[in-house]
């Protein structure tokens, strides 16, 4: 039986991801100090996807770190040929940090005498020690002294009174290992205070709690003739959608190709869509705090550390799961089981009206679908959850969970720099930012990006009551006229529009962006975070499509001294009208902790919308049928006429 072959967009299978690695290792003669913190595919551009598939060749781009030199090189790799086409080395930067140093990293502290000795000095024995947990914390880049030329983390301690103790409610503060990841040794050691080690708990697993609540029935969702949508590989259908399934280490969940049917024939909407970048700054500035501006998908890979999930747990309903293959630090393939959860949901009402001049009753109720992955880096657990809905319209919603950060404090101080959790901890006010990517293709292209915002009239002669109030719209040329920040007092928001296409009133078909104006990044101008998370200073970007810039931050952020990214490429200012596009879109959280996060934080929902304004002709969801139900006898219809 011949091989299927997988769609360019397909990511890499596991056997083409070992094979991939093998032909690197054999071609570069690579020792056994080499490792690969990124094996991914090389995406084929849309230009490249309008040609037959079929002749279209599969690509893999290595990213090898030789822990012995400290080097890092970029391999591309043919599949279809069987041969390494391209090796370059990275010069600014460094790739993620591997499984293998967070693990090593903890050896290497907790050897080290001084570090002993200062763990001890703060009331732990000798014997606690072996019971200290040990993060270790991408390190930014701040100059300083002797860091240069290191692969280095900043390593942050914890006390754990029991194995499944929460550490994080017992810090070691003012003790921060400066580690240097190829040498395998503390070069600096940071020690600073005696706060005594807070050992108040602060757990949150049942067999710690004082009895469960009884009083929760049972909640069953069923769809006994199956689901509404159509899976073939990484191909999805559902109600009038389409779209493909990617993943990749860096940034997890990636959607590819989405479209919508409307009378009869597919309308693109986006190439590709994906959460490119995260930056998470602290707003301590003790020791073991101001370094923190944790990138986690370019400094860990959201990918990499994701969850496998759960029915009932991460996921109700009727569930289709796409397993993700993703490099271990040697190279081989390692398979993520049920990374990946697509399912449907009610969402309540889609439409209605009742006209009680003619008894006429009509409802529908909203449907979507829901494709998410869930990623937990060190303290902090993300779910990135995608929705589609049948009116057309497109939502990211992202869920805050986990454990916050915490400070310990002397006996009777008040915490500074956050909110006091408990008498003896305080939680780091930090901020949350996270970068979409939508590479558009509204009706096939170009697009443009215009603003819009709300003016009132000047109340006269053309406005004797003064209530006239009307949209002002402007359409971006470059891209430094696209930076832009949101305004809740004027209603702005961003309009992405096809200009070649018209609907039936004369104007252009267009998708609108809505998030809430949260606030950009507040660290100082001067700063080093300013520096290299300049994507976060701007809720929206605007750039021409380069296959080359695909991170919000550049590359390889990890100790990136921030020459790199949108606040650099966006320089250039290139022109942005009607041509191939990319809208890159920041969402946020300015978390202050309060007593309610702790011991583990309720969710927090921040996210945008996508949403057709003039892409159809009218509602497109008046075909949705009216809703059936077993436990109504004869089916409830929700309409009479």
């Amino acid at each position: 039986m011949a091989k299927t072959l997988p769609h360019p967009l397909d990511p890499l299978s596991a056997d083409e991801m070992q094979a991939a690695t093998d032909l690197v290792r054999r071609s570069k003669k690579l020792g056994e100090s080499a490792r690969f913190p990124i094996v991914t595919l090389e995406e084929p551009t849309p230009k490249q996807l309008t040609g037959s598939s079929k002749k279209l060749e599969r690509v893999a781009l290595v990213v090898v770190l030789d822990r012995k030199s400290g080097a890092t090189h970029e391999a591309l790799v043919n599949l279809s040929k069987q041969k390494v086409t391209g090796w370059k080395r990275v010069e600014a930067g460094q790739p993620p940090i591997i499984i293998e140093e967070f693990f090593a990293v903890v050896e290497v502290v907790k050897n080290d005498p001084a570090w002993r000795k200062a763990a001890m000095r703060r009331g732990l024995s000798e014997a606690d020690l072996e019971n200290v947990q040990v993060d270790p914390f991408s390190a930014g880049h701040f100059g300083f002294e002797g860091e240069e030329g290191r692969r280095l983390v900043r390593a942050v301690s914890y006390y754990r009174q029991d194995p499944k103790d929460n550490a994080y409610a017992h810090p070691l503060e003012g003790l921060v290992a400066y580690v240097d990841l190829n040498r395998g040794e503390v070069f600096k050691l940071v020690d600073e205070g005696d706060t005594p080690v807070p050992m108040r708990k602060g757990n949150y697993l049942p067999q710690f709690l004082h009895g469960l609540r009884n009083d929760l029935k049972a909640l069953e969702i069923t769809q006994p003739h199956g689901p509404s949508f159509r899976v073939e590989g990484n191909y999805v259908e559902w109600q009038r959608w389409s779209l493909r399934i990617g993943f990749t280490p860096r940034e997890g969940l990636v959607l590819h190709q989405i479209g919508y049917t409307d009378g009869g024939k597919l309308r693109p909407i986006l190439h590709r869509a994906s959460v490119t970048e995260m930056v998470v700054p602290y707003a301590d500035p003790g020791v073991n705090h101001f370094w923190k501006n944790a990138f986690d998908a370019g400094e860990y890979g959201l990918g990499k550390l994701a969850n496998s999930l759960e029915l009932g747990c991460d996921c109700l309903g009727h569930i289709h799961y796409f397993d993700a293959v993703v490099a271990d630090d040697h190279g081989a393939p390692s398979v993520i089981p049920n990374a990946v959860c697509m399912h449907e949901e009610d969402y309540g009402t889609l439409w209605k009206h009742y006209e009680f001049r003619n008894e006429t009753f009509e409802t529908r109720r909203s449907r979507r679908l829901v494709v998410s992955f869930w990623s937990t880096v060190g303290n902090y657990d993300y779910g990135f959850f995608w929705y589609f809905y049948q009116d057309g319209t497109i939502q990211l919603e992202v869920k805050l969970s986990g454990i916050i950060q915490t400070a310990a404090l002397a006996p009777g101080e008040r915490y500074a720099y956050g909110g006091m959790v408990t008498p003896e901890l305080g939680g780091p006010t930090h901020q949350h930012f996270f970068n979409i990517r939508l590479h558009t293709n509204l009706d096939g292209g170009p697009n443009s990006v215009q603003e819009v915002e709300m003016s009132r009239a000047k109340m006269g002669k053309g406005d004797r009551y003064g209530n006239v109030f009307r949209p002002k719209v402007k359409t971006f040329r470059t891209e430094l006229e696209a930076a832009r920040v949101g305004d809740n007092l004027k209603g702005r928001y961003w309009k992405i529009i096809s200009p070649t296409r018209r609907n039936a009133v004369g104007e252009p078909s267009a998708y609108k962006l809505l998030g809430n104006a949260s606030p950009t990044l507040l660290a100082d101008p001067r700063s080093s975070i300013y520096k290299r998370g300049a994507f976060a200073t701007k809720h929206l970007w605007v750039t021409p499509f380069d296959p080359e810039q695909r991170h919000a931050a550049g590359n390889y952020p990890n100790q990136n001294p921030g020459g790199d990214g949108l606040g650099v490429w966006t320089q250039a200012d290139r022109p942005i009208k009607e041509t191939d596009l990319v809208v890159w879109y920041n969402i946020g959280a300015t978390h202050i902790c309060r007593p309610e996060d702790w011991p583990i934080m309720p969710v927090e929902h921040v996210g945008f919308t996508l949403k057709p304004v003039g892409f159809f002709d009218q509602n497109p969801a008046l075909d949705v049928p009216s809703p059936k139900t077993a436990h109504t006898e004869g089916g409830a219809h929700c309409h009479h006429d």
